[in-house]
């Protein structure tokens, strides 16, 4: 692999997550972006590429919450436990997929 594919490889490849730049010190296996130096200099060429393959990838999980916020009012503002919304959010997701009949293939 080489280019930005093989970038993303490299970066992701310990499957980490990606999240915007409000989640400074997530924690490991969170990836956020390199912010800009303080001095006003710019970034190096290879966090800049790093930078925009996080973007790239952080739309898809944005859109497809959009997807179910909007389909699913009870998520929009739920005051249910951190540990129990995950299992909300997977039947929600199973049901999205059903509705637009996107399912995995069985196997």
């Amino acid at each position: 692999m080489s280019g930005i594919d093989g970038e993303l490889s490299w970066r992701l490849a310990d499957g980490g997550r990606s999240l915007d730049s409000g989640y400074k010190s997530a924690g490991h296996g969170i990836k956020t972006p390199i912010k800009q130096p303080a001095d006003g200099s710019r970034l190096a060429p290879d966090n800049r590429a790093y930078n925009r393959l996080l973007r790239g990838l952080r739309w898809q999980g944005e859109r497809g919450f959009a997807i179910l916020i909007g389909r699913w009012k009870t998520l929009r503002h739920t005051t249910i436990s951190p540990r129990r919304i995950g299992d909300i959010v997977a039947a929600a997701l199973h049901l999205t997929h059903f509705e637009y009949k996107y399912l995995p293939e069985s196997r």
